[in-house]
């Protein structure tokens, strides 16, 4: 998963926000694909897409991840999209939605709609995809956005009916355009579990812009466009798309500039975006960003918290309020990310309707800077003992390789106040999701690519029962609150609503907001698509990218 930050948007009639990418480095050359590229006959004008990433499922129901999500978004698709240039959402495989009760939406497909392998793809896929994303409920996947849905039927082959808890809810379209939503074919899916990725490609379910040839799991993958495809984008300009996977970032930009890549989506570090910016023939775009990185603390885990043997709320409270004393975000701004991204002091980035500084004034000298002395007096009132032994984990090849950087800093800013031990620790991304769910990390890194451009989209998915954090925090108010605001028609009250519930959780600081960023493409002479001007709705598609 994907998920970032913005203000609000209309579609549909509705109040909107739209599916935005993090950081999309991309380069282009015009030299020949590698082999086991799906290319027929014209190799050269195969676009060659380079990542650091890893692919976690290519089962949407078992993923939410940027690695995952870069495959999945090209070769499924939802209900509903966003167009470039727009952050409303619009139909994709429906014809249209209407608003028919007050807690009803009904959808109307496309007629004639089919997946690559020949079925049929009608309402029944449709219901099937949400029952199933439900009942499974993954806890590394995005079952969690359909918090609101409590049923959905299909009348006939072409309609569909989503049926709501809760009256007046705006958002919900906006969750139909989100990975949660991608349509998959009940003929080949299981109702009740995971599908592993070999079956997947094995039986071409495929309803998005591109099918998938061949498949070599975080090594190699080749596209070729989908004759199937109906949806929003049409046919993909570049037919034929390789997408290659790199272990160190300083190699795929070697081969960036060498000419064996075309394409560079996540991640290359800041000191690679400059330097290839000062390249002949290469144009680095940037533009505003809604992604963030930010701490999380295991409330089960952590020092303190209960299910260790010294349980203590109270201390356990002191222990992470401590550490948002101490972190100095405009120092990881400026000294590992060179001023690209920027301080954050909400779970929802600076941009966004109700975004608030709400950590600023309660925590280090409450002007965001840190102040050890605070934290000190804090953890002593608390009878907490120092210094405090943290196990901190983090990850290197999802988030880019500059988090060795950023995470080594904050050891050190912890440690120089004397009041905390850090034991640093990095895991494969693979392993990483499986473990944070499991209870296995006291406190780490997480990132957030928006699924849709809200402060909900923050606030439900890290403070909701059962949110995708899973840091086991679980304040019925707050969750209150939540719901309060997502089904509040009046604008003025909704952004009084999303203002309490960042208060009421910069109070109890489960987690720590660090850093919100920024885009940037890097492309080279012979590659179109890609906007004068990026802003923070832009989201990357290889379809919409044409190699000359």
């Amino acid at each position: 998963m994907s998920r970032q930050t913005r203000p609000a948007r209309t579609g549909l009639g509705i109040t909107a926000l739209a599916v935005a990418s993090l950081a999309a480095l991309a380069a282009c050359t015009s030299t020949r694909s590698p082999a086991g590229s799906a290319a027929a006959g014209d190799s050269a004008r195969t676009l060659v897409v380079g990542t650091t990433d890893q692919v976690t499922s290519l089962d949407p129901a078992g993923s939410w991840d940027a690695g995952s999500g870069t495959i999945e978004t090209e070769v499924y698709s939802p209900l509903l999209n966003t167009k470039r240039g727009s952050s409303d959402v619009v139909p994709d495989l429906a014809s249209g939605i209407k608003l028919t009760g007050p807690k009803q939406y009904t959808v109307t497909l496309k007629p004639g709609l089919k997946f690559a392998n020949g079925h049929d793809l009608t309402s029944s896929d449709v219901k099937f995809n949400f029952d199933r994303q439900l009942r499974i409920a993954d806890k590394n996947g995005p079952s969690s956005l359909l918090y609101d849905l409590a049923s959905v039927a299909a009348p006939d082959p072409l309609t569909v009916v989503f049926t709501l808890k809760s009256a007046n809810d705006a958002l919900f379209p906006q969750v139909l355009s989100t990975s949660a939503g991608l349509i998959v074919d009940e003929q080949v899916f299981p109702a009740d579990k995971l599908l592993d990725d070999a079956a997947i490609v094995a039986a071409k379910p495929w309803d998005g812009p591109y099918a998938i040839g061949t498949y070599d799991k975080n090594s190699l993958v080749s596209f070729t466009a989908n004759p199937a495809y109906q949806g929003l984008f049409g046919a993909p300009k570049a037919k034929d798309v390789d997408l290659k996977y790199y272990t160190d970032a300083s190699n795929l930009k070697l081969d960036v500039q060498q000419g064996t890549v075309d394409v560079v989506y996540r991640t290359l570090t800041v000191a690679d975006l400059e330097d290839l910016g000062t390249k002949k023939g290469v144009v680095v775009h940037t533009g505003s960003g809604n992604g963030i990185r930010y701490l999380v603390f295991d409330l089960k885990t952590q020092p303190y918290g209960s299910a260790t043997k010294q349980a203590d709320p109270a201390k356990a409270l002191a222990v992470r309020q401590a550490v948002a004393d101490s972190v100095d975000r405009a120092q990881l701004a400026s000294q590992v990310y060179k001023g690209t991204l920027t301080p954050l002091y909400s779970p929802v980035p600076d941009g966004l309707t109700g975004a608030t500084p709400a950590l600023k004034a309660l925590y280090g000298d409450k002007k965001g800077g840190p102040d050890p002395a605070a934290a000190k007096t804090l953890l002593a009132q608390a009878g907490v003992a120092t210094p405090v032994v943290l196990n901190l984990q983090y990850n290197t090849d999802h988030y880019g390789s500059s988090s060795a950087d950023e995470y080594a800093l904050i050891k050190t800013q912890l440690e120089a106040t004397g009041l905390f031990t850090v034991n640093l620790q990095s895991t494969a991304w693979t392993q990483y999701g499986k473990d944070r769910v499991a209870d296995q990390y006291p406190l780490y890194q997480l990132g957030w690519y928006a699924d849709y451009l809200d402060a909900d989209d923050y606030l439900a998915s890290f403070y909701s029962h059962n949110s995708w954090v899973a840091n086991n925090y679980d304040d019925p108010a707050v969750q209150a609150l939540i719901t309060q605001e997502e089904t509040e028609p009046d604008p003025a009250k909704r952004t009084a609503l999303i203002e309490q519930v960042q208060d009421k959780v910069a109070a109890a600081v489960p987690l720590i907001p660090l850093l919100q960023g920024s885009t940037a493409i890097v492309t080279r002479d012979g590659v179109t698509g890609v906007p004068a001007t990026l802003d923070s709705s832009y989201t990357f598609r290889w379809a919409e990218l044409s190699k000359q």
